[in-house]
């Protein structure tokens, strides 16, 4: 029966074509739509307006955007659906390099959309996971850095300089206190916000292959990361009382108002801080975990990638999309408007509150965000502010490894693949 309803539906359709035939030669001349998935809720305007943009340019496409609230557990459910968008947006963590390495994304090696973009954050995506070995599943578009955002005004009026080294950020912290400001403004009511100062302290004082060690059992939390745990607790020495009792918002308002000398963020907060605050002098630096400046990179990440469908039905439409989107003064505009970095090579974004970590861009001293080598089966954020209360580093170091260990076998991607070891 269901083979001659098909054959019947067939028929209608011929028939209502020879009857209207100039409304059957309008259907096949409309626009091509695909779906343009997009996960920046700061940014729904501007990614709205590029699609327009585009369509202008392009008569024969239309672009359907969806902007959704949780856009993680939208996708899973439209992945469970089979309705994989065209082209997305995502920030490039680990839940994007478990989809890549499972062949949910188009694979842009080698195309075009790749030339131009700075290969440490090339590196950075492919890092986090891909469908085959040499494949990228995602063009970089925005880049952020975790590192000590510092009110300008304050560091003048109290003669510190800019910290090179662990030593002198520490002295740095020591000066303000005496002078009866708050170093560092702690913001613990939120757990994700004690990841931020962790970023940059884990590379710069654990040895470079310990991710590959600890994948493969050779390797522990307790043997690693007592240097970069004890660091922590030393940056939070030096915050206000009680910072668990105040959370992101709270703090960056009250950074702005002058209440603290720095904070532990990277340059996403500048738009938050300035909302309260539109003419705040914010500087920036890279947060030194050693005394040898050599030593210090930038931890930075790519917030915003770019990837397709790897199955989507329209292939040459979304490759113009994703062309569009990634043309530099598209790029430009985007990074200026969200105080973003530009991944491109060549390019910057001269915001002065970015200015004292570009050149660690400039000559690619930079490293990715440790945490993304985590799965959200390890509570990493409430563990590190259980520590940053109760100071017990080896209670700390111990339940990490114990909660990694448990979960360790569900890693399907990037470094610790279960299927690579």
């Amino acid at each position: 029966m269901a083979p001659r309803r098909r054959s019947a539906r067939r028929w209608t359709a011929t028939a209502v074509c020879a009857l209207l035939l100039t409304g059957c030669a309008a259907d096949a001349d409309a626009p091509t739509t695909i779906t343009f998935f997009q996960f920046k809720p700061e940014a729904v305007a501007y990614f709205e307006d590029l699609a327009r943009q585009f369509e202008a340019e392009n008569p024969d496409v239309r672009v359907v955007v969806d902007n959704v609230p949780d856009p993680e557990t939208a996708l899973r459910t439209r992945l469970v659906k089979e309705d994989v968008p065209d082209v997305l947006t995502l920030n490039a963590n680990s839940t994007f390099g478990e989809l890549a390495s499972a062949g949910i994304f188009a694979d842009f090696a080698g195309t075009p959309a790749l030339e131009d973009v700075n290969p440490a954050y090339v590196d950075v995506v492919r890092d986090l996971g891909a469908s085959t070995p040499d494949a990228v599943n995602g063009v970089p578009f925005a880049a952020n850095a975790s590192g000590v955002l510092y009110n300008e005004e304050l560091f003048a009026e109290h003669g510190v300089e800019v910290p090179r080294t662990w030593d002198e950020l520490i002295a740095a912290a020591e000066t303000f206190e005496a002078a009866g400001v708050t170093p560092f403004y702690g913001m613990l009511a939120d757990a994700w916000t004690a990841q931020a100062p962790l970023a940059p302290l884990v590379p710069q004082t654990v040895p470079e292959d310990f991710w590959e060690q600890r994948f493969a059992g050779g390797s522990s939390f307790r043997e690693e990361w007592p240097e970069a745990a004890q660091k922590l607790a030393t940056l939070f020495d030096h915050t206000q009382p009680d910072p668990v009792a105040t959370g992101y918002e709270d703090g960056t308002a009250a950074f702005a108002r002058g209440e603290s000398a720095m904070l532990l963020l990277g340059n996403y907060a500048v738009p938050q801080i300035r909302s309260f605050e539109p003419e705040f002098t914010i500087g920036s630096f890279a947060l030194p975990a050693t005394n040898d400046p050599a030593e210090t990179v930038l931890v930075s990440g790519v917030d915003v990638v770019v990837t397709a469908g790897a199955d989507t039905e329209h292939p040459e439409e979304v490759r113009r999309f994703v062309d569009f989107l990634m043309q530099p003064e598209v790029v430009q505009a985007y990074a200026e408007e969200q105080t973003a970095i530009p991944t491109l090579e060549g390019t910057s974004n001269d915001d002065p509150a970015l200015a004292g970590v570009q050149p660690y861009i400039d000559q690619e001293r930079i490293v990715g965000f440790f945490d993304h080598q985590f799965i959200p089966a390890v509570p990493l954020g409430s563990l590190l502010q259980q520590y940053l209360i109760d100071r017990d580093q080896e209670a700390f170091l111990g339940t990490l490894d114990e909660s990694w260990d448990r979960v360790a076998d569900r890693r399907t991607w990037g470094l610790g693949a279960v299927e690579s070891r």
